[in-house]
């Protein structure tokens, strides 16, 4: 497990050198990434998805107490600039600001954004960090943007990258020059997924990122987790009473559907499997990103709880009065759905006991560096 340390030394660097913080039995948190925030205009990704993630950030996540991480790329510098961006979207960054005041707010720079580290009057730079670890129970997550695990850029902070963003912004946008992302290549998407992954099993942590676009929860993907959860339903029918029988063809039908449309209505980025080894190690998650097409998607860590969450416009319409729920119910407004979850203590002992004896304890402690803040939750 330890020469997976040494191939990656810039991995290594942020489990060494991150700011900690220690989270107790009843903290909230919720994770984001990849906003791409713009000038508000057409070419502006965020922009449909705007009121959406400003409703269910106030009316949920501050009113409920929770802390706020933004795991990179935030705002889109490739494609414009900051005083544009902080221009068009001043409302949400009061936003941010109300989650700083309550003492729960995190903002992770991620590639396109970071060109905000030689902003002058960014409004939030005293909150920029390039990582972030969260201790539970003596346990590691740590949390980064994700393409620092590329060998393409393997020293995010070099003056190759900086100048690439530069480059990028002032020379291909008005040539006209189209810049994909990583979320549209596979194969680069699944190549720093798995370098994300088999670190954190050498290291015997938990890593959050972002930056490929694509949810992932325990190390797998969308389309894996639905053949999971079919395949499961459909042994345990057989033994089961007719009424869970029913229950059980109900949910595999809508599995079903859910597992079709990935296919045919060309969601590439959940197609290719999560899985990088012959044995599912529960240690990367991804929170997805803001500008989907459908809905937003996050990580939630709650009172010992993780989650994978998908945020989405209620199918019934829209009305006046924006209601937010839990559940997949039919109500005016926005649906909170639970993708999955589990205990942080169950993901953690299914690390320690798949990765040959391997242990945050040994491996995936960063160095110590005086006393640790305690984040108990926003009051």
């Amino acid at each position: 497990m330890q020469k997976e340390m040494r191939r990656y030394p810039n991995l290594d660097r942020l489990l060494q050198t991150s700011p900690v913080v220690q989270l107790g039995s009843d903290s909230r948190v919720v994770v984001f990434s990849d906003l791409h925030l713009g000038d508000g205009g057409k070419r502006d990704e965020f922009r449909h998805n705007a009121t959406l993630f400003g409703t269910l950030l106030e009316r949920r996540y501050l009113e409920q107490g929770y802390g706020l991480v933004l795991n990179g790329d935030i705002e889109e510098l490739m494609k414009f600039s900051c005083t544009g961006i902080l221009s068009s979207w001043k409302w949400l960054y009061d936003l941010f600001i109300r989650f700083v005041e309550r003492g729960g707010f995190w903002k992770i720079y991620g590639n396109h954004d970071l060109g905000l580290l030689e902003e002058d009057d960014y409004p939030l730079a005293d909150w920029l960090v390039e990582s972030l670890i969260f201790r539970y129970g003596g346990q590691t997550m740590l949390l980064f943007h994700g393409h620092q695990a590329s060998s393409f850029l393997n020293n995010p902070c070099s003056l190759f990258s900086r100048s690439l963003c530069y480059l990028l912004r002032y020379v291909a946008k008005p040539a006209g020059i189209r810049n994909y992302p990583v979320s549209y290549d596979s194969r680069r998407r699944f190549a720093i997924e798995r370098a994300v992954y088999e670190f954190s099993n050498s290291a015997g942590i938990i890593s959050i990122i972002g930056h490929t676009h694509r949810p992932l929860f325990e190390s797998l993907s969308k389309v894996d987790y639905l053949n999971y959860r079919i395949e499961e339903l459909c042994r345990a029918y057989a033994s089961s009473s007719p009424e869970r029988q029913r229950d059980f063809e109900e949910q595999i039908r809508h599995l079903k559907g859910d597992l079709d449309a990935c296919y045919r209505k060309g969601f590439r980025k959940s197609l290719r499997s999560g899985r990088y080894g012959n044995i599912t190690i529960p240690s990367i998650f991804n929170s997805g990103c803001a500008i989907g097409k459908r809905g937003i998607t996050a990580i939630e860590i709650d009172g010992g709880m993780i989650r994978l969450i998908y945020w989405q416009r209620d199918r019934s319409g829209e009305c006046a009065t924006t209601g937010v729920q839990d559940g997949a119910g039919g109500v005016c407004g926005y649906t909170r759905v639970v993708l999955n979850e589990d205990r942080l203590d169950y993901v953690f002992s299914r690390i320690r006991l798949l990765t040959d004896g391997c242990t945050a304890s040994s491996t995936g402690r960063p160095r110590s560096r005086g006393s640790i803040p305690v984040f108990n939750g926003a009051t």
